[in-house]
């Protein structure tokens, strides 16, 4: 299927350290594994292929979907959060705010996507003091050892995310196998609280920011950081401000009396997402971490 979507850039949301299972392909295309699911989505125009990503910037672009219309509306119309109008949120930056405006200018084409809880909480987890390769190495290997073993439309296997059930079962050394050095504890032991129901993550849907933030923090492996991140990418909660060295360094230079988050209530995690793109472009480091700032 063919869509016109607004205000989105398949390659600056890859890079924007939100998501790690979505990978460009070939000839344009990117693909997406969101829990048990595959999507392969590239951006076109008029029928031609937009190698550069810059066709119908900060207006429609089209793009070709793998998937039929129903699950297209029923799913990805939600992952890529197109409800939200981010024409109108980059138009509510204060005017005299330059470097705002530059970073929104630079990833005008980053949307917020709405992706499982439970991955992002483990994940986020594997992000700690790591790089995007190795976290999606990690990730990988996690879901081959762990995950379901599927079949998308190619005929190419993949794998799903792993159930709390699955980890919490696993060996601690097997675990480790994955890459993970010392975050295997974490995940263990966090896989077992949710395995046993001493943590319910459903129940955070039902929560506002600041109090999801607190429970999240009961978790093994989770502190602020992560936790906001995952506020910001699978509660969806756009007030999530995660600061990694990055967002702290843009703070002290562009922000030294503060940033301005009451006058950018209800969307100032979406511009931290600007700013952390535009560090990230400016620095030349397309691999980032969300935890430190490193790279490989």
């Amino acid at each position: 299927m063919q869509c016109q979507i607004v205000d989105m850039d398949l390659r600056q949301i890859a890079a924007s350290g939100q998501c790690f299972r979505m990978e460009e392909r070939e000839d344009g295309w990117f693909s997406i594994i969101a829990g048990d699911r595959y999507l392969e989505i590239r951006r076109v125009e008029d029928g031609a292929e937009c190698k550069d990503g810059a066709v119908g910037k900060n207006g429609a672009g089209l793009f070709q979907l793998s998937c039929p219309e129903p699950e297209f509306q029923a799913f990805w119309s939600h992952y890529f959060d197109l409800e939200t109008d981010y024409g109108a949120i980059k138009g509510r930056i204060a005017k005299r705010d330059r470097y705002l405006n530059q970073a929104a200018e630079r990833g005008w084409g980053i949307r917020i996507l709405n992706q499982d809880l439970w991955e992002m909480i483990i994940t986020f987890i594997i992000s700690q003091q790591n790089n995007i390769p190795r976290i999606r190495r990690c990730v990988r290997l996690l879901c081959e050892r762990y995950g379901k073993k599927l079949v998308n439309f190619r005929g190419e296997s993949y794998y799903g995310f792993p159930e709390p059930e699955a980890l919490a079962g696993a060996d601690l050394e097997d675990l480790k196998a994955c890459n993970l050095g010392y975050r295997a504890r974490y995940l263990l032991e966090t896989a077992g609280m949710v395995s046993d129901g001493r943590f319910v993550p459903e129940q955070l849907y039902g929560m506002g920011h600041e109090e999801a933030r607190a429970e999240l923090l009961k978790l093994c492996g989770v502190g602020v950081k992560v936790a906001e991140c995952v506020c910001l990418f699978a509660l969806h909660h756009v007030d999530a401000f995660p600061i990694d060295t990055h967002i702290a360094q843009v703070l002290e230079q562009h922000y030294p009396k503060g940033f301005p988050y009451k006058r950018y209530h209800g969307f100032a995690g979406i511009l931290q997402q600007y700013m952390f793109f535009y560090e990230v472009e400016n620095k030349n480091v397309p691999q980032i971490s969300r935890e430190r700032g490193k790279t490989e």
